[in-house]
């Protein structure tokens, strides 16, 4: 008897669960604009089923049975906002589709109770922003009826978490602020999200390792703006000034001024660069695609120093970047043209030690007879003792970070076959033939010269003839 009443116990617990399982209450937070989705409970599928709006008395917003048959309101406010996949699709929410809605089926026993609450997102300053300007960002949530409110906190774009006061989060914006910013409400450990996007105009960064150029590689310092960013958005922060400025590296040839200002950005209609220094550099004005970078065929040894580039928005915001480059360069101690059998001496450097993550790798010309540079430990300074005809022709060498390869250096070696004794023996012989055959010339020249002048001597006609006589001659 006893078992008997405690099953029944059991089974009249067990049915107070299903019952309050089907009558519960789900809490949903989103945001105008939103999509969201009231799914059924198991138990539910398959039957007659009410979706209402308010309460059961209130506005009747869809039905559905068994066999398929399926319909929707048309009104103004829920018209080709309702979709059902075995539940009940609203799309995009506005602020009159908040509220309560209401699943049941035939019997009344089985109801679920939907509160679709909203979340407010704010800034309080309209986009695009510039590093350093604040923002704030403000979260609000509804509290459920008889609840406590939900917790709230705040996803940088990077998705970290960020202190939050009351929904509220202040920060002075950089360019990793740029982007979705997410708020996050937390209903009985349930998490929802509401989203906004901050615009943070700022020129990309610059490389953090130097750039290596040469003389036989092109040379392009980089600045540019990302590219989410637009011509609009950067002449909507108040564009002053876009200007480029030059400091070379001490102990280069450059004597005028420091820093020098090679161009400035004219903002006319359409904007043009106008050039202050020469040192043949071509800037890439595409601002379609964010460019302004500085190029040139080839590099150059004076190219070595900092390049700055700046540009001058609202409130007097400086936004700059600093491009560090450094030029390869392959030396001969003594030119570039060498008789067989001679020392080279080949240097190659950036002028500077190089950091441990780089590395030299020479190539020598294919008929070069050093077998030395098969090795992975390239030195800076190359001494070839006896070079021969294989050793003339492009000397290369690279600079080498990880499997990547930053710039190359060339030289261009010309070397002569050395004279053998009787080489030497054969040019003095023609020499000397030469000179005889000069001097045979020359006697030959003078004697015919002094026969023909004797020749006109005797035949000389004289202006004043002798009386006839026998005379002695």
């Amino acid at each position: 008897m006893t078992e008997m009443k405690n099953f029944i116990q059991a089974i009249l617990i067990l049915s107070a669960v299903l019952a309050s399982s089907t009558k519960a209450e789900e809490v949903i937070y989103a945001q105008v604009g939103d999509t969201v989705t009231l799914k059924l409970l198991n138990n539910l599928h398959g039957n007659y089923l009410h979706w209402y709006f308010g309460d059961e008395s209130g506005v009747r917003l869809a039905w559905s049975n068994p066999l398929g048959g399926k319909d929707f309101i048309n009104t103004e406010h829920w018209k080709t906002k309702l979709s059902d996949d075995s539940s009940l699709i609203i799309n995009d929410i506005k602020q009159e589709n908040f509220g309560t809605f209401v699943c049941k089926s035939l019997s009344e026993s089985n109801k679920l109770t939907y509160r679709l609450l909203k979340i407010s997102v704010t800034v309080d300053r309209a986009s695009p922003l510039v590093p350093g300007e604040l923002l704030t960002l403000t979260c609000i949530a509804e509290t459920p009826p008889n609840a406590q409110s939900p917790e709230i906190h705040w996803l940088n774009p990077r998705g970290e978490k960020v202190e939050t006061k009351q929904g509220k989060h202040k920060v002075r914006v950089t360019s990793q602020d740029h982007g979705q910013w997410t708020c996050v409400v937390t209903n009985n450990k349930k998490e929802n999200q509401a989203k906004t996007s901050v615009t943070v105009v700022d020129l990309s960064p610059a490389p953090l390792d130097p750039l290596y150029t040469s003389k036989s590689t092109p040379l392009t310092v980089p600045c540019s703006f990302p590219a989410h960013i637009s011509w609009e958005q950067i002449k909507a922060v108040g564009l002053q000034e876009v200007n480029w400025h030059f400091n070379p590296q001490p102990g280069s040839n450059n004597v005028s001024g420091y820093p020098q200002r090679l161009f400035f950005l004219s903002l006319g209609d359409p904007p043009t660069w106008k050039k202050d220094q020469d040192r043949d550099l071509t800037p890439v004005l595409d601002l379609k695609k964010g460019l302004l970078s500085l190029t040139r065929k080839q590099g150059r040894e004076h190219d070595k120093g900092d390049y700055f580039c700046s540009m001058k928005v609202r409130d007097g915001v400086i936004l700059n970047r600093t491009v560090h480059v450094k030029v390869l360069q392959i030396t001969s101690s003594a030119g570039t043209e060498f008789i067989s059998g001679q020392q080279v001496n080949l240097s190659c450097s950036v002028g500077e030690p190089l950091p441990s993550s780089l590395r030299l790798k020479w190539v020598p010309p294919e008929q070069s007879s050093l077998l030395s540079l098969t090795t992975d430990h390239h030195p800076a300074h190359l001494t070839i003792r006896g070079v021969g005809a294989g050793d003339g022709g492009r000397w290369r060498c690279e600079l080498w970070q990880g499997n990547v390869c930053l710039t190359s250096a060339v030289i261009t070696l010309k070397i002569e076959p050395k004279l053998s004794v009787w080489m030497l023996v054969i040019i003095c012989s023609v020499t000397v033939i030469i000179v005889l055959l000069l001097i045979l010339v020359f006697i030959i020249c003078r004697r015919r010269q002094r026969k023909t002048s004797h020749l006109r001597h005797r035949l000389c006609k004289c202006k004043n003839p002798k009386p006839k006589g026998f005379y002695r001659t």
